[in-house]
């Protein structure tokens, strides 16, 4: 494996490996390597040649409350993590690297953004979307692997992809569960114990909806305010939103028709969770 800081020497290295005929998987990342992103290493590493991963926090898609400093990071576990997994390359520039003058253009997301977590990160998606418009001239991979967990992340990818004809597959992995069905999240050991036991309730919750609509039920609101009252019954945590939309469009819907996602976000004291499900109909 080896560690590339160079914007120049990774799209020199990646030039020479298509030339040489084999295909890329690519998985974009901040760092600090959690299952989830194994996951799609792992995916990235059975269905190509080679498989590359950034690491990069980009200040871009931080918000004023957000602290880009406090961002944690630890190259070296990531590295051991990486080789372990069986990556080939990590690319790991500075942000000097990334953006040595200021930008002279901007990515603006103008849909499937102003909903769910988006509401409240004003400028995060552009952000995420410049930095990948970056990221992808570097990389030029065949395909890039993505979570569902952040379904709205791989929504606006999607959008940025098809919009500016980039030449990638964007393959969207599916959310990584511990065995009681919670979301695997770093933030998940910040929960109490009792919080911790709680938690399983936000999936059962979305899957119970699901069935709902596959049962036959066309009223929408009744189906979120199943969600809702279940979660206000068996958590303590504070519900943050409950919504359901158009996948991968992120647009309101009346009825449930064609492929749909169901999301939620709740708040606990030192913890904020995301779930989703998405389902066709």
């Amino acid at each position: 494996m080896q560690v590339i800081h160079s914007i120049k020497e990774m799209q020199q290295i990646t030039k020479e490996l298509r030339k040489a005929g084999n295909s890329i998987g690519y998985v974009p990342t901040m760092g600090f390597l959690h299952e989830g992103h194994l996951t799609l290493i792992n995916e990235a590493k059975s269905n190509n040649d080679k498989v590359v991963i950034s690491i990069f926090v980009n200040p871009l898609q931080f918000g004023p409350n957000e602290d880009f400093d406090a961002y944690p990071r630890d190259i070296e576990r990531d590295e051991n993590l990486a080789r372990n997994a069986g990556v080939d390359y990590i690319f790991y520039p500075e942000v000097g690297e990334m953006y040595p003058v200021d930008l002279s253009t901007k990515i603006n997301v103008t849909k499937r953004i102003n909903v769910l977590c988006g509401k409240s990160r004003e400028g995060h998606f552009d952000g995420v979307a410049t930095v990948l418009m970056k990221l992808f001239n570097i990389m030029m991979p065949d395909r890039a692997y993505f979570g569902l967990k952040d379904a709205q992340q791989v929504a606006v990818v999607d959008g940025v992809i098809k919009d500016y004809n980039i030449p990638v597959e964007l393959v969207p992995v599916r959310t990584v569960r511990e065995e009681d069905g919670l979301a695997k999240s770093s933030r998940n050991v910040y929960l109490t114990e009792q919080e911790r036991r709680e938690a399983p309730e936000l999936y059962k919750s979305l899957q119970k909806a699901s069935q709902t609509i596959f049962d036959g039920e066309k009223d929408l609101d009744k189906v979120k305010t199943a969600v809702i009252n279940a979660i206000q019954e068996k958590t303590s945590g504070i519900i943050d939103y409950v919504e359901i939309y158009s996948y991968p469009e992120l647009e309101e819907i009346k009825e449930p028709k064609g492929k749909i996602i169901i999301a939620l976000a709740v708040k606990f004291p030192k913890a904020r969770l995301i779930d989703n499900i998405t389902f066709s109909i």
